[in-house]
């Protein structure tokens, strides 16, 4: 399995789902984002601990960190291995002594552990190659020039009569804008038609 370290890039409010955030991680060599929508209360964690900040009493992830500190335990890495139906999947690699041990966890949880022990997140090039998103500068500078198209409403289904040239401009448009979670949902497209 080749391994691609990510970055946290930011946080971002869900413009679609209520009290759930955008998690943006992007590739440490490379231009790849990957946004994944969290809850607010692990959106909350991580930012907290980005920010440098203190709760007034330890989150469940701090409780984690100083149980583990305790026992000598480290969290050496956290993995995103999986996409599968839109769901990141998630392990965290900590070790005791000369025992290394890999446990399953949500990615949002993942995240925010890795975060507190200053952990390297990974995800894998197939994870990075399916759900890797973009920003083409170039295509960015064209874009502006060209006159802003009315926004429709969006439904499950919105993108299925687009024609695969008009799907990547909005695609674009749509990391440009900031609206990863749009993003996904026509990446998603893009790739369900790529393997048809």
């Amino acid at each position: 399995m080749q391994k691609v370290k990510l970055n946290i890039l930011g946080l971002s409010f869900s413009q679609t789902q209520d009290n759930a955030y955008v998690l943006i991680l992007v590739e440490e060599e490379g231009e790849r984002r990957i946004p994944i929508i969290i809850g607010g209360t692990e959106a909350q964690a991580i930012a907290i601990e980005l920010e440098n900040m203190k709760a007034p009493r330890p989150l469940t992830h701090d409780l984690f960190r100083s149980l583990a500190f305790e026992f000598e335990i480290s969290l050496e890495e956290v993995i995103i291995y999986k996409l599968q139906e839109g769901i990141f999947y998630s392990k965290i690699v900590v070790k005791q002594n000369d025992k290394t041990v890999e446990i399953d966890s949500r990615t949002s949880d993942a995240v925010a552990l890795a975060v507190r022990f200053n952990s390297p997140i990974y995800t894998t090039s197939d994870v990075i190659l399916r759900a890797g998103i973009v920003l083409d500068l170039e295509r960015k500078h064209q874009e502006s020039e060209r006159a802003p198209e009315p926004e429709q409403p969006e439904t499950q289904n919105s993108f299925a009569f687009e024609s695969d040239e008009d799907l990547k401009a909005m695609l674009t448009d749509a990391i440009e804008a900031e609206d990863y979670e749009k993003a996904s949902k026509i990446r998603d497209e893009i790739k369900r038609r790529s393997e048809q």
